[in-house]
């Protein structure tokens, strides 16, 4: 019998309304990090869906890209998180938090002291931006500083950071996390040979290069149970310089091996296709599904068709939809009954304004609105 993705459906220790997730979005509306009534409006206006992944949540000072954006590790943060949450969950939606450490994808305008940022290696993000302040002190995207690497006690810090935030995120309401392991991102930093040049206990070997990512894991899993713990992978992909290496396939079926065995609560794959970077091989879902035992989440480029194509195949279980959120927040609906999406207006993404943000009509508010004019 076909698999519906409108209804309901058990997911581990979770219920959820549908199969379909909101994916995680920078928005940059947090001026001083401190989630607020319009985040919560946001949120809630979008929970038609059945689950809710957050925006990149920072789990310390250092570990921030962008300018404005929301933090998990000071106690305002976790109750202006808890407004999120309580709205989110008067829908009878669940909602994840992502917590983020961009690793070397910074500039020193964002970090603390104008310190360098820090990562795997000091291998510097020649060709990629991070959203800061430029020599004019004017907002915008500016190109990435060179890092500083982390000693080996600091790596094992940042672990604990990221369980500290974890904790944070249950006391603020949240259902679980989404480590942000993806994007060319401080954990994908890791993973890569080319960026990863360290002689310690995390270079080196596959094994080696793949050990903070599960360490981080199982502090978040002491910290929190596993049913808690997601996150976000992308193999093949090649943002923010991250190139191929030979050992891509064998370090994925390497991760879902243990991360199978951890029975976290889930694996949220992208397709960097959608981001303008590499696409999933062919046969890859076939073949992760198959390493794999837990519920799979995939986003990037997803349609309705496509969505209950893999589903029913049983190569995912729910489907994420990000851009197409922004400015559809009753999307969900959309979907359902075929209607036409709203087109975003990417210049509007980040920046604190409200406009782009929580002004968006549903197709039924705009059908109104045109029979009134």
């Amino acid at each position: 019998m076909a698999i519906n993705m409108f209804e309901p459906a058990n997911w581990g220790s979770f219920s959820i309304k549908n199969r379909i997730a909101m994916a995680p979005m920078t928005r940059a509306r947090n001026a001083n990090g401190i989630p607020n009534a319009s985040n919560a409006l946001y949120y809630a206006q979008r929970t038609g869906a059945g689950l809710i992944i957050t925006e990149g949540t920072a789990i310390s000072e250092t570990s921030k890209g962008v300018l404005h954006i929301p933090g998990l590790y000071q106690q305002a943060q976790v109750e202006g998180w808890a407004k999120v949450t309580n709205a989110v969950h008067q829908q009878g939606t669940r909602i994840f938090t992502q917590l983020w450490h961009v690793g070397r994808v910074s500039h020193i305008s964002i970090q603390p002291n104008q310190q360098p940022p820090v990562g795997a290696s000091d291998i510097q993000a020649a060709n990629s931006t991070a959203w800061g302040y430029d020599e004019n002190g004017k907002e915008g995207f500016v190109t990435c500083s060179k890092p500083r690497a982390l000693t080996t006690k600091e790596v094992k810090a940042v672990s604990l950071d990221f369980a500290n935030a974890a904790q944070n995120a249950i006391k603020a309401g949240f259902d679980g996390i989404e480590l942000h392991g993806a994007n060319g991102y401080l954990i994908e930093q890791f993973l890569n040979p080319y960026i990863n040049n360290r002689s310690d206990e995390y270079g080196g070997t596959l094994e080696n290069r793949c050990r903070f990512l599960l360490e981080t894991i199982d502090a978040c899993i002491d910290a929190i149970g596993a049913d808690k713990v997601a996150i976000r992978l992308t193999p093949y992909g090649g943002l923010h310089e991250l190139p191929h290496y030979d050992e891509i396939e064998k370090t994925y079926q390497y991760l879902a091996k243990n991360l199978s065995e951890r029975k976290i609560a889930y694996i949220h794959l992208m397709d960097q296709k959608s981001r303008g970077s590499f696409a999933l091989p062919d046969g890859f879902l076939e073949r992760f599904r198959s390493w794999y035992n837990g519920i799979i989440i995939l986003a990037g480029g997803m349609t309705r068709e496509k969505s209950e194509s893999l589903i029913n195949q049983g190569l995912i279980d729910i489907a994420a939809f990000g851009e197409d959120f922004i400015a559809n927040p009753d999307l969900v609906e959309r979907l359902q009954n075929r209607w036409p999406f709203t087109p975003p207006k990417r210049e509007l993404h980040y920046g604190l304004t409200m406009e782009g943000y929580i002004d968006w009509k549903t197709y039924s508010e705009a059908q109104v609105e045109s029979v009134n004019l």
